[in-house]
């Protein structure tokens, strides 16, 4: 995911003498990396989530609450997201034959659609 991350368009890589750091070059916020981890039931209904429209996913959230992520599970959800909530990058993994595989490319969203992507979270 990391250079799907850094090769999208309004996303600047700012390298430092140690370290390097994303940057949402619209509003110049940083961008930080998460992974949760689900169940396999949890994962099955995230996946299913994000395969609906926003606005549905949306209503379905708020109807019966987001998918509760687990210590260790057989789906990995890895977000990148910036800390003034106006970007976000996602991936879902399952874990199947001993490596976890991508169930969908990595999707990009900006502003308002990263409010509803963050109720996952």
């Amino acid at each position: 995911m990391a250079a799907a991350v850094s090769a999208y368009k309004n996303i600047e890589i700012k390298k430092s003498f140690f370290s390097k750091k994303a940057i949402y070059s619209p509003t110049q916020s940083a961008v930080k990396a998460m992974i949760i981890e689900y169940t396999p039931s949890d994962g099955a209904r995230l996946a299913s989530l994000l395969d609906m429209p926003l606005e549905k996913m949306a209503a379905e959230i708020d109807q019966k609450g987001a998918p509760k992520s687990a210590p260790i599970g057989h789906f990995r959800f890895e977000v990148c997201l910036s800390e003034d909530k106006q970007f976000c990058a996602i991936q879902l993994f399952r874990f199947v034959d001993f490596k976890n595989s991508p169930v969908f490319d990595v999707r990009f969203y900006e502003g308002k659609d990263v409010e509803i992507i963050e109720k996952l979270l």
